[in-house]
């Protein structure tokens, strides 16, 4: 197997800027007394962004069955407050799915 220069320099390239922003949040987040609300407000962000980042392809270049599955899983999720919930309704949807042949 041959090793290209430029991709091993591309992936230490990404893995020192990943690690970097990594290591730089926790610094300046830890060196500060008392954090702003507006970054306060922002961090409690990140969870939903990254949720939404990950749903978001699926949901428009899926099926319908991939549509459907979502959101019954919204639905079930802005319902009920256990996970348990979630991958129960996931199983159903994914059962009738295979039900029907889809």
């Amino acid at each position: 197997m041959e090793t290209d220069l430029h991709m091993l320099l591309l992936i230490l390239g990404a893995a020192v800027a990943t690690y970097g922003t990594r290591i730089g949040g926790y610094i300046l987040i830890t060196t500060m007394k008392r954090i702003p609300p507006r970054m306060e407000a922002a961090l409690a962000a990140v969870p939903a962004a990254v949720l939404t980042t990950l749903v978001a392809p699926s949901f428009f270049t899926g099926g319908w069955d991939s549509k459907l599955a979502l959101v019954v899983a919204l639905a079930v999720g802005l319902r009920f407050s256990h996970s348990w919930m979630l991958v129960a309704a996931w199983v159903v949807v994914m059962t009738w799915r295979h039900t029907l042949g889809m």
